[in-house]
């Protein structure tokens, strides 16, 4: 299967990839081209902002906590179905083992770089062409100068790259062209009020002169291992998603219905109590920009308490988990684990981690700024790069853990998440 596709990156992050990468798929979509964006590394919010460009959701590349495999599967899956697939990078080009370089190698995917050219001149073109340099095997898609002061200036550096450097063009030093950020990245789409008319200006601008060309055709291999077992058949599994809670990989969906499991959703804000189910997943998210609708809400409290009680099983990922404790930031929450949280000026928790139940493994990733402090010992400990990694509490019907699964990487320990045996 074959179909158009680049891998969008930069020199670090901060450059503008996620708005950049958010205009190129909207310039191609109002071509009348159906689009199709990824998001390299485990990343939740980015994959917002591009669903918001491209009307379409967003999947994950990440060849530690998803894998080769998975990764061919949804390339090729994509490629079938889209007319150009685009895929953002994360932090820098080669940052990271393994990093967004790594991903391009390992599907021939052309790369386009994004870089900041704010106080420089033809240095801009050193910068692409050591990029470019540094992996002779990376095919160049051209570059975006991002944050140049005037048409003068992007002429001047569009002048300096080297022959066989495409441009793909530039963004002048503008708020409108940025997006604004908070502690775990940028904002989530759905409060950034004027996203569209911002990605639709940085699509205007980079289309001002001419169309953007499509990138070359990328031949997509077929996994061998894109099968499952309906592990999950008949179960209803009820998935909190709401402002607070919205950290949900959209390959974990479609694999809990590859598994065979009906989906329905509520909210922890909003709703009074619990729909009727056999499992429940709450994700991590934002809770504790949420606390007081979550400390008022005592009768979802009680609803969740009563089906701890009917050993339903409840999978709780890091904000999810922490709602679950006595209380977040010294607010009281639901009150279901013996354990407080609190939010910390520095990072607590960051990587690509892997748990091993057994002869089981599944991938996963943290990144959290929250303290759990409890007197529950880990159930499991997960492995990361360096040593342990995050544990793995259970209690009673309930598995929490700071780190955010990744249901693809094995079914066998997804669909036990979401069974219960007292």
């Amino acid at each position: 299967m074959q179909c158009p596709a680049v891998l969008v990156s930069a020199p670090a992050s901060g450059q503008g990839k996620t708005l950049v990468t958010a205009a190129l798929a909207r310039a191609w979509r109002n071509q009348g081209l159906k689009v199709q964006a990824f998001k390299c590394g485990p990343d939740f919010i980015d994959s917002m902002i591009l669903q918001a460009a491209t009307g379409r959701p967003v999947y994950n590349l990440d060849l530690g906590m998803c894998g080769l495999e998975d990764g061919k599967a949804q390339l090729h899956h994509a490629a079938a179905d889209a007319d150009v697939l685009i895929l953002e990078g994360v932090m820098g080009l080669y940052d990271g083992t393994p990093s967004s370089a790594d991903i391009a190698k390992a599907f021939n995917i052309p790369v386009a770089l994004v870089i900041d050219a704010s106080g420089m001149a033809q240095t801009f073109a050193a910068i692409a062409h050591g990029l470019y340099d540094f992996d002779a095997a990376l095919i160049k898609a051209g570059v975006v100068a991002n944050k140049v002061g005037s048409a003068g200036h992007a002429k001047m550096l569009k002048e300096a790259l080297p022959e066989g450097t495409p441009w793909l063009g530039a963004l002048v030093r503008d708020h409108q062209f940025s997006l604004p950020e908070r502690h775990l990245g940028l904002h989530l789409a759905d409060e950034i009020t004027d996203l569209d008319a911002r990605i639709t200006a940085a699509a205007s601008a980079l289309t001002q002169d001419n169309e953007i060309a499509l990138p070359p055709n990328v031949v997509f291999e077929a996994s061998a291992n894109d099968t499952a077992q309906r592990l999950l058949d008949g179960k209803t599994i009820a998935i909190a998603r709401d402002a607070a809670f919205c950290f949900i990989y959209t390959a974990n969906i479609d694999c809990l219905q590859k598994l065979g499991a009906n989906l329905i959703y509520f909210s922890l804000l909003n709703d009074k109590a619990l729909p009727e189910a056999d499992a429940y997943w709450i994700p991590g998210g934002y809770p504790e920009l949420h606390l007081s609708r979550i400390n008022q809400n005592t009768s979802m409290k009680n609803s969740l308490k009563s089906a701890v009680e009917n050993n339903k099983p409840i999978l709780a990922e890091c904000g999810g988990m922490m709602v679950l404790g006595e209380s977040l930031n010294g607010i009281s929450t639901f009150d279901l684990l013996s354990g407080t949280s609190e939010i910390q000026s520095k990072l607590q928790g960051l990587g690509t981690q892997h748990l091993d139940i057994e002869t089981n493994t599944i991938g996963a990733h943290t990144f959290h700024y929250g303290k759990f402090d409890t007197s529950m010992q880990p159930s499991f400990s997960a492995r990361g790069k360096y040593g342990n990694g995050e544990a793995v509490y259970h209690h009673k019907s309930i598995t929490a853990s700071f780190l955010h699964f990744y249901f693809p990487s094995n079914h066998q320990l997804t669909a036990r998440f979401f069974s219960y045996e007292p």
